[in-house]
């Protein structure tokens, strides 16, 4: 299984999974908000601050429990892995680590070779263990109260990136399933009827 899509319901251990439904969604407002409102006191409109709906989430469990989460967004030649959140009683894991990793895998498959993100000072090490780096002439931010620094990873290809020229039906699979088929692949069996344009031509 991929680092992205490896939580099975009931199962021990860490894991990671895409957020796919509301529900999903809802975990992972109710991480950010324990550990970025909570503990970093930082605002409602900033935390929130309308890309979650034009993003994938991770979710990262402890057994069936979510202890984790991060957010990456994708632009024409880069993706931005971004509101990594581990609650604190799970720090003491590997959590961070299992999604930081994921992210950067589902980025890879989906393409991306070029990772970006604003790491706070105070964590430059910590994203340097993913071969992140502060670039030349990377700049200096500040917002919702911390002090950030660009950082950049350049990956190697995926060997299995996802592209024109693939199975189609991989495409079409949900986010972060492309290793499985889904429902569409299975739909295929069925006879095409067009079922619309054909009762519209016997009327």
């Amino acid at each position: 299984m991929p680092p992205y899509d490896s939580h099975r319901p009931g199962a021990t251990g860490t894991s990671v999974a895409v957020a796919r439904t509301f529900e999903d969604l809802s975990r992972v407002i109710a991480l950010r908000a324990a550990v970025y409102m909570a503990e970093q006191a930082c605002p409602y409109e900033e935390e929130f601050d309308g890309n979650d709906l034009s993003a994938t989430h991770l979710i990262g469990y402890v057994g069936d429990e979510p202890a984790g989460c991060l957010r990456i967004r994708f632009f024409a030649d880069f993706a931005k892995i971004e509101r990594l959140a581990v609650r604190a009683e799970h720090r003491n894991t590997r959590m961070a680590f299992a999604l930081v990793r994921a992210g950067i895998e589902l980025a890879r498959v989906k393409g991306y070779r070029r990772l970006y993100g604003h790491a706070q000072k105070r964590l430059v090490g910590f994203w340097s263990r993913f071969g992140f780096r502060v670039f030349e002439g990377a700049q200096e931010l500040v917002f919702s109260d911390f002090d950030y620094i660009e950082m950049l990873l350049e990956a190697e290809p995926h060997p299995e990136a996802i592209g024109i020229g693939i199975d189609p039906y991989v495409i079409i699979r949900p986010e972060g399933r492309w290793h499985r088929a889904g429902t569409l692949d299975r739909s295929r069996a069925r006879a095409v009827t067009r079922p619309s344009v054909d009762q519209k031509a016997a009327r």
